[in-house]
């Protein structure tokens, strides 16, 4: 079925029809440039997403990030933005292979079509100028052979007639033959231009229409296998993708599948374990024993006992016996890993398990930095042979100097390592404690382990004589300077406030020196975190306690003394 034989007669249909066939292309590549701005959006919405939850460096969530679950979470963040790269590889494939190659086939068509269309009407002018001159050579042969029959008419009137001239009816028999000749003349120029219109409309309808029609029947053609090839393509374009979406997924769930619970549970241990020995039993206090003297002994020994118990009688600011009195917010600090200033060379304020976690991170590090010298020394020492076999690449003496340079730093990193090792020896009891000094320095913590931290509840002990004295052998054992601890542990007059705070989640201040707080409680902070990671607030004018500083958000007053910076 061709357009030239069936649709001879459709010319303006078939300009209307080419032309909306056309338009549906152009609206096709609108939808494909929309496709294309939504997945850029939907890509870069997901990039932003994605940076947004990552882990920010030298941070706290970079040191979480070591559990299962937040490496997988890590992991998920990751492949959501490849996920989001590959619907940024769906829009440039098809602002490519669809918009842009439809956008120059449709200005192609429009100039074909144009081509087309300017030729049909050229053919539709040549065929009406050719009717228009039969038309206008059949009225003349008309007129010709009407005139002709009246000069006829004229002539036999004249030679009927007895009273015309001879001469008159000569004349009009002469204009008789000459209108006859004048028919004849008009009736061959008619035949000549019928036959000459006709094989013009044969071969406008048989040749030059259908030759033009059956063009545009094939641009059309073109445009609907076009049309379906680039569908086909659209379709293709999400289909590539498919497999690499499909790799990012199964990331995601091969990351789920990683999370191990046993082992965050067993990194949680390693992260917070201290060391320490649970509190033992509290010893029973006997207070009945000046019940059990004498009249005569309450006589003159009761005036010194009770002189030496007023003494040590707590003040009315001390009478509730709270947990921050001097010795009590020494053992919370030994138990809690507090610690004031900066963290010592050893990491003898840490618990003995932490204490001995960085000093084994300490000589891996140091380990480490040795190898890299090592590895450069070597690559220098060819570099050496080279100069010296060959004087002209460089000079041997720079590259010696350099080398002692890098020899001393390794016996000076190997001398950090040994002590390092030493300290780490200790913890770990391979190596008896040297001397008193480092007794001192490592054995903090192995003190309180078989003192403090068994007798956290047990802050003081009775004498005979009923009155409360400090435990001296405690007092013996951990030294203390009185400098270091005074403006800390002295509770003569309340801290002031140097701001407020927020808790962000419950704590049940189950531990002596800790202070229960509920979600959404406002206290007052009165110590900031000192890096120990406990910050000590007050509920009111009598209830105060250290809280874990992530449980709070705290809002500290610039005017304040004491307060550093807002955190």
């Amino acid at each position: 079925m061709s357009w030239g034989t069936e649709l001879w007669d459709q010319f303006d249909n078939l300009e209307k029809h080419t032309q909306w066939g056309i338009e549906v292309l152009e609206k096709y590549i609108k939808f494909v440039k929309e496709r294309t701005e939504i997945e850029i959006g939907y890509a870069k919405q997901l990039r932003n997403l994605s940076k947004k939850y990552q882990t920010k460096k030298n941070s706290k969530e970079e040191e979480e990030s070591k559990y299962t679950s937040c490496k997988a979470f890590q992991t998920t963040l990751n492949e959501m933005n490849d996920y989001a790269g590959q619907h940024e590889v769906i829009s440039e494939n098809m602002t490519s292979q669809i918009t842009a190659e439809l956008t120059r086939f449709v200005q192609e068509l429009k100039q074909e079509r144009k081509s087309h269309f300017h030729e049909g009407r050229k053919a539709q002018q040549h065929i009406e100028t050719c009717w228009k001159q039969l038309e206008a050579s059949k009225r003349r042969f008309e007129r010709d052979c009407k005139e002709a029959e009246r000069a006829q008419q004229y002539f036999e009137r004249m030679d009927a007639d007895i009273n015309v001239t001879k001469a008159d009816v000569e004349k009009a028999r002469q204009q008789a033959q000459i209108r006859h000749q004048m028919s004849d003349d008009s009736k061959g120029e008619y035949s000549s231009v019928l036959q000459k219109f006709n094989r013009e409309q044969n071969d406008h309808y048989y040749t030059h229409i259908p030759g033009i029609f059956q063009k545009l029947q094939d641009m059309e053609e073109r445009r609907i296998g076009r049309m379906s090839d680039s569908l086909k393509t659209y379709a293709e374009i999400d289909r590539q993708v498919v497999p690499i979406i499909g790799k990012c997924l199964d990331g995601i769930t091969k990351s789920a599948e990683s999370i191990n619970g046993k082992q965050d549970s067993q990194m949680v241990i390693e992260s917070f374990k201290s060391g320490f020995e649970p509190p033992g039993d509290v010893d029973f206090e006997d207070f009945t024993q000046s019940m059990k003297r004498t009249v005569s002994d309450n006589s003159l020994t009761n005036t010194k006992a009770d002189g030496k118990s007023d003494a040590k009688v707590p003040s009315k600011s001390r009478g509730k016996l709270w947990p921050f009195i001097k010795k009590n917010k020494l053992s919370l600090k030994l138990c809690f890993g507090f610690h004031q200033g900066a963290t010592p060379e050893d990491f003898s304020n840490l618990p003995p398990e932490q204490r001995r976690k960085k000093l084994q991170q300490k000589v891996d590090e140091l380990n480490k930095d040795i190898q890299k010298e090592i590895d450069q020394r070597d690559a220098l020492t060819k570099m050496k042979d080279v100069y010296t076999k060959n004087p002209q690449m460089g000079d041997a003496a720079s590259v010696g100097q350099k080398l002692a340079e890098i020899g001393h730093n390794i016996e000076k990193l190997r001398f950090e390592v040994q002590k390092f090792e030493g300290w780490l020896a200790e913890v770990e009891g391979r190596l008896p404690v040297r001397n008193d000094n480092s007794r001192r320095q490592s054995g903090l913590y192995e003190t309180q382990n078989t003192t403090t931290a068994n007798n956290c509840a047990q802050d003081r002990e009775s004498s005979p004589d009923g009155s409360y004295t400090e435990d001296q052998s405690q007092e013996t054992e951990v030294k203390v300077t009185p400098t270091e601890f005074d403006d800390d542990f002295d509770d003569e007059e309340p801290l002031p406030t140097i701001g407020t705070c927020k808790a962000l989640y419950p704590f049940s201040g189950e531990n002596e020196g800790t202070i229960s707080v509920a979600e959404g409680e406002v206290l007052n902070v009165i110590e900031e975190d000192k890096g120990d990671g406990w910050t000590r607030i007050r509920r009111n004018e009598d209830e105060e306690g250290y809280v874990p500083t992530s449980y709070i958000e705290v809002y500290l007053d610039r005017n304040a003394k004491g307060a550093m910076t807002y955190i």
